[in-house]
């Protein structure tokens, strides 16, 4: 009564469907599930200098020099439907020019095998600290906060803050020496 044709394209579309339901159960069980957690950041060595920014103008803008300590346990974020964490830490800080600036200064890939108990010490920025000015000589309001995005293996892609962040000021006077 059906050709070979007709039962073929019946057999893969009720796989597909069967196959898109099991990955919106996936999804759905734990969608709701809660992934923050306490993170403890704060600033070892704070250092700013006023230097030529050659990449966009010759104009002179601040640099920002920090090193961190960071420690946090991220290994209850890990389920059957996580494959990967995508960490980074951002500061945001207020300038006249701007109201709010946001820099990327460090991020890490943690992938499900590997150990997600972070405890750094005394670690160095991955990225340049510029700002477009001169907004953080004496800049006494920078707060440093550890965020991720899951990776899941069906579903959303949350971006999901830490709980705990740290304030610090940069120094009023420009720093001289070579780091």
């Amino acid at each position: 009564m059906h050709s070979v044709l007709q039962r073929a394209n019946f057999i893969f579309a009720y796989t597909l469907s069967v196959l898109a339901v099991l990955t919106f159960c996936c999804f759905i069980s734990t969608v709701f599930l809660n992934y923050t957690t306490d993170v403890d950041v704060k600033t070892v060595k704070v250092y700013v200098k006023n230097v030529p920014d050659y990449s966009a103008s010759r104009e002179r803008n601040d640099l920002g020099y920090l090193s961190f300590d960071l420690r946090t346990d991220l290994t209850h974020l890990f389920n059957w439907n996580v494959k990967q964490l995508f960490l980074y830490l951002t500061a945001e800080y207020s300038t006249q020019s701007n109201a709010l600036n946001q820099v990327v200064l460090w991020d890490k890939i943690i992938l499900r095998k590997e150990n997600a108990v972070l405890d750094f010490k005394n670690i160095n920025t991955k990225y340049y600290f510029w700002d477009d000015g001169n907004g953080l000589r004496n800049n006494k309001n920078i707060t440093l906060t550890l965020s991720w995005n899951i990776i899941p293996n069906a579903g959303l892609l949350p971006n999901v803050f830490g709980t705990g962040s740290h304030s610090f000021k940069f120094p009023a006077e420009y720093t001289t020496a070579r780091m």
